[in-house]
């Protein structure tokens, strides 16, 4: 076996999943794992703590993305048009793998209740991380934590609509998905007065 192939992370996530769909999250060890992904077992632990980690993979580089185009949207922007820049940034690195590890990844949420609870985490992740990155421009706290969390809902909707077609169907570019699914939410949210 080589001692390194590109894309290692990458490859043990889409093995994960595809184990999960296949035999359960609890049947799947992290041997199998790496087995599928062809790697070593310690290969997989220099990427992830444990098997459970595989669902917060690229957490962080969400975060850092969504929080990096908040930070850079213009000073007289509003909190939501901040929003939105966060969700242009992070969403114009999602890739075919993203689009491709979806289905798994689904199957294997519904599959486990320990996994949806890790995937609810991400979610507060994910606001949390808007939220300092809207309170950082003076956004008051109530304010960011409500755009925060209308954000991740955004970012769930455009990315379910980006999943949910073939790309032959043309379904447009996920930062347009996850911007348009916001204004959306924003519009819905006034309406609640």
């Amino acid at each position: 076996m080589p001692r390194w192939k590109p894309d290692a992370g990458q490859r043990l996530v889409m093995a994960a999943f595809e184990l999960f769909a296949e035999q359960g999250y609890d049947g799947t060890t992290v041997s199998q794992i790496a087995t599928r992904a062809g790697l070593t077992r310690s290969t997989f632990h220099r990427h992830f703590s444990d098997k459970r980690d595989i669902l917060t993979a690229g957490q962080a580089t969400l975060s850092r993305l969504l929080a990096e185009g908040i930070a850079a949207a213009l000073a007289t922007a509003t909190p939501m048009e901040a929003v939105a820049r966060g969700l242009e940034r992070a969403s114009a690195e999602m890739t075919a793998f993203n689009r491709e590890l979806s289905p798994l990844m689904r199957a294997a949420l519904d599959a486990n209740e320990e996994l949806r609870e890790r995937e609810a985490l991400k979610s507060v992740g994910l606001a949390r991380a808007m939220a300092e990155a809207l309170r950082a421009r003076d956004v008051p706290e109530t304010a960011a934590q409500v755009a925060a969390e209308l954000g991740v809902l955004a970012f769930k909707t455009g990315y379910g609509r980006w999943i949910g077609t073939t790309q032959d169907e043309a379904p447009g570019e996920l930062p347009a998905l996850t911007v348009a699914a916001l204004r959306e939410l924003h519009a819905a949210a006034t309406r609640l007065a």
